[in-house]
């Protein structure tokens, strides 16, 4: 074998070899429907105490995953908002998971778009990506009442995408 066979041998190992370590970092693989969501504990945005989706079982649960310095998830707020004042009440709720991002963007985030619901606060976003197996923000997942994903959808929905996926499982349609 030449020097400069070997030499391009090596070099296609170092990229297939960044390649496998690239997508071993990416995180764990997005949960599938049907499967348990995760009911890790995590700090309340607003600092009062820890919360969790288990925390919500008996009910549908919209938990929408955002930061602060995501300009998509700045535009889908006012969908979720106007969802929220429709459908808010004892079978269903929303909580938000503010990722990577700092407590005074997110709660100024949050009071700006009046996102009141609950938050909770993944500041490293190891919950969002190991656990839930996010790629980015926004993602939102709904969960059934027995805590088992329902609908898993990565990127900015709309008002169209939670009339059609969201109302009918909980105006018990679906």
């Amino acid at each position: 074998m030449s020097a400069r066979t070997f030499a391009t041998f090596l070099g296609v190992i170092a990229v297939l070899g960044l390649l496998a370590f690239g997508l071993a970092a990416e995180g764990s693989n997005p949960i599938e429907p049907g499967d348990p969501v995760p009911e890790t504990e995590l700090p309340r945005l607003d600092g009062e105490g820890q919360g969790s989706i288990a925390d919500y079982r008996g009910k549908w649960l919209l938990v929408n995953v955002w930061a602060s310095w995501c300009t998509p998830c700045r535009d889908e707020a006012p969908a979720l908002r106007r969802f929220n004042e429709r459908h808010s009440g004892e079978g269903f709720a929303m909580l938000g998971i503010d990722t990577q991002d700092g407590t005074d963007p997110a709660i100024e985030f949050a009071d700006e778009l009046g996102l009141d619901w609950p938050h909770l606060r993944d500041g490293s976003g190891d919950f969002s990506r190991e656990e839930l197996g996010t790629r980015g923000v926004p993602e939102t997942f709904v969960v059934d009442p027995d805590g088992n994903l329902a609908v898993h959808f990565p990127g900015v929905i709309d008002e169209d995408w939670l009339r059609e996926q969201v109302a009918p499982r909980i105006e018990g349609q679906a």
